[in-house]
């Protein structure tokens, strides 16, 4: 992996842990030499990622779109801002830039995100591993969920393993290099989704 999309919210939380957590995230990214991928913002958690890979010398790319320059508060140090016209695009664009996915904490937009790389992988849209940084047990409730879903016959057992959870990030990136994409069921081709 070249280069990871970290989706993260745009504020702190209510824990130090969870901003340590996502600095943390960006350097040891910046140490793998992985370039960052992520919203743009210098706020919140997004912030601090971009913060912990540019302070450790790696590339950062911002991807925001113009309405939430200001809003989010663009970061001015980045390798590289990329305006875009709206969120839509935003998600395209960070998912052409990338080879992987982690979600870090975060509110409605983490989810959004993170929920549409796993719809597009189970389409056999892309092979991407997808990662939740489970920083304080964060994603615990998201994991049983998920578990409900394979139970009640919502999503499949080989579905349900394309989403990669640990506690560090660490342990979080030796799952993602030993991904091994799920077999799209052959009904389904990229023509018709």
């Amino acid at each position: 992996m070249d280069s990871i999309v970290v989706f993260c919210g745009s504020g702190l939380g209510n824990n130090d842990s969870y901003r340590e957590a996502a600095y943390l995230v960006g350097a040891t990214l910046a140490a793998l030499n992985i370039k960052v991928i992520y919203g743009g913002a210098r706020v919140g958690l997004m912030g601090a990622v971009a913060d912990g890979a540019l302070n450790a010398g790696g590339e950062v790319v911002g991807v925001i779109p113009g309405f939430l320059k200001t809003k989010e508060i663009a970061h001015s140090r980045l390798t590289q801002l990329i305006t875009v016209e709206n969120m839509h695009e935003r998600k395209l664009k960070m998912h052409e830039l990338s080879d992987g996915v982690i979600a870090l904490p975060g509110g409605w937009g983490t989810m959004e995100e993170l929920f549409e790389m796993l719809t597009w992988g189970q389409l056999g849209l892309h092979k991407k591993p997808i990662g939740l940084l489970n920083t304080n047990g964060y994603y615990n409730a998201l994991n049983t969920l998920c578990d409900t879903m394979v139970k009640d016959g919502f999503l499949a057992a080989d579905t349900r393993s394309m989403l990669l959870t640990a506690n560090n990030i660490s342990d979080l990136l030796s799952a993602m290099k030993a991904y091994q994409p799920i077999a799209v069921p052959k009904w389904i081709t990229e023509p018709t989704t």
